[in-house]
C-alpha cells in the first residue's frame, strides 16, 4: 500500500469521506487511491475556488469536514479566497496540496513554490509529510486539528513520492477534544447585566443560530428585554417557519451605529464587539456606543452557550409564539425610534409565522 492509499483510508476511517479535487500531476497517485478506496466519494472541480467553496459549505451543513485536493503552490493560491472565508467561519476542513517530489524541488521546477508560509495565515494546522511512512499519521493529525472546536483548516502538503512510495497504511484518528464549558462567573455576570434593566444586546453567532440555540436566546430575549442580533458574518443561520427571527447587525456604518444606538450592555455569544467591515472617513470603526460594555458570555468554541445563559429562565414558552413575541417587540421599538427598516419585522417575520 503506497502512502497515498495510506492517506486516503485514513481519511475514510476518521469519517471524512467526501473530497472535492482539482488535480494535477503530482497529485495522480492520490486520484488513484480515491477510486481505488470504498468509501471515499471525489467531486471535481474546474476550479480551485469552486473546490474549496464547496468543501467550506459541505462542512457547514453537515457539520463534517470535507477533503480538498489541490495541485500545488499556484493551485492552492487559487483556492485560498474561500479558505480565507471558511477559516472565517470556523469551518473544519481538511486540504491536501500537491507538492513536487522532495528531491526534485531543489531542481526550482516552473511550478515550485513555498507553499507552507503561503498556507499559513489561511489554516491553523500546516505540515508537510517528510515521507510516505508519516503520511498516514500526518493525515490522522490534520483529521483531529480540523475537528478540534468550533472547527479549524488544517493543510496538509504531500510531495509526490510520498505519495507513491511504500506507506503505513491507515492510522486510527485520536477523538477530537471536547468544547470548552462556559464559565460559570461568566453566566452569573451575564444574568446580572439581564436583570440590570439597562439596554442590553444579546450579539449570537455559531451554534447559536441554529434552532436550539435560536430557540433559548430567544426566550432569554422574551423574559428580560434585552435584543438579539447576529453578528454581520455568520457561519449558517436556520430560519423558516416557526423559529426564533434574529436580524443581522447591517453592513452600512451609518445604519449599524443606529441600530445599535443606546445600548448599555452587549453580551457577546461566541461573537466580537461589532466592527465595520471597512474604515471609512469620517466614520468609526467599532459600531456600538463608546460606552457600551462587552461581556463574553462564550468564545466561539465553548459548549452550549445559549443554554447556559437560561439557567434560571422561562423554558416553557412555545417556539412559535415566543417567535412572534421577539419579532413584535423589536418590531415596536423599531417603529418607535423612526427606523424605516420596521417594515421588515412584521409580526408575521419569515420564521415567526403561526
Amino acid at each position: 500500500m503506497n502512502g497515498a492509499e495510506s492517506l486516503v483510508r485514513t481519511l475514510v476511517g476518521g469519517g471524512v469521506n467526501v473530497c472535492f479535487a482539482n488535480p494535477g500531476t503530482s497529485e495522480m497517485h492520490f486520484v488513484a487511491a480515491l477510486d481505488r478506496v470504498d468509501g471515499m466519494r471525489c467531486v471535481l472541480g474546474l476550479f480551485e475556488g469552486v473546490v474549496t467553496g464547496a468543501a467550506d459549505g459541505y462542512a457547514r451543513m453537515t457539520g463534517n469536514p470535507a477533503a480538498t485536493l489541490l495541485h500545488l503552490g499556484p493551485g492552492m493560491a487559487n483556492g485560498l479566497a474561500n479558505i480565507h472565508n471558511a477559516n472565517k467561519a470556523l469551518t473544519p476542513m481538511v486540504n491536501i496540496v500537491g507538492d513536487h517530489a522532495t528531491y526534485h524541488r531543489r531542481y526550482d521546477a516552473p511550478l515550485t513554490t513555498d507553499i507552507e508560509t503561503a498556507a499559513k495565515p489561511f489554516s491553523r494546522w500546516v505540515k508537510t509529510s517528510p515521507d510516505a511512512k508519516s503520511v498516514a499519521a500526518d493525515g490522522a493529525a490534520a483529521i483531529a486539528a480540523a475537528r478540534t472546536p468550533p472547527g479549524q483548516i488544517a493543510t496538509l502538503i504531500l510531495p509526490a513520492d510520498t505519495a507513491w512510495n511504500e506507506g503505513s497504511g491507515p492510522v486510527e484518528v485520536q477523538p477530537a477534544g471536547l468544547p470548552a464549558p462556559v464559565s460559570s462567573e461568566a453566566v452569573a455576570e451575564c444574568a446580572q447585566v439581564l436583570r440590570s434593566g439597562e439596554p442590553t444586546l444579546l450579539l449570537v453567532t455559531g451554534r447559536a443560530l441554529r434552532q436550539e440555540g435560536l430557540d433559548l436566546a430567544g426566550r432569554i430575549a422574551a423574559k428580560t428585554g434585552a435584543r438579539l442580533i447576529a453578528q454581520g458574518s455568520n457561519a449558517r443561520t436556520q430560519r423558516g417557519r416557526g423559529r426564533v427571527f434574529v436580524e443581522r447587525v447591517p453592513y452600512v456604518v451609518d445604519l449599524a451605529v443606529k441600530v445599535l444606538a443606546g445600548l448599555k450592555h452587549i453580551i457577546l455569544v461566541g461573537s466580537k464587539m461589532p466592527v465595520a467591515f471597512f474604515a471609512y472617513p469620517d466614520k468609526p470603526s467599532l459600531l456600538a456606543p463608546p460606552d457600551a460594555e462587552g461581556h463574553v458570555l462564550a468564545r466561539p468554541g465553548d459548549r452550549r452557550p445559549a443554554a447556559a445563559a437560561c439557567h434560571g429562565h422561562d423554558h416553557a414558552r412555545k417556539p412559535r409564539r415566543l417567535a412572534r413575541r421577539v419579532a413584535a417587540r423589536e418590531c415596536d421599538r423599531r417603529r418607535r425610534s423612526g427606523d424605516d427598516r420596521a417594515r421588515l419585522l412584521r409580526t408575521d417575520p419569515p420564521g415567526a409565522a403561526a
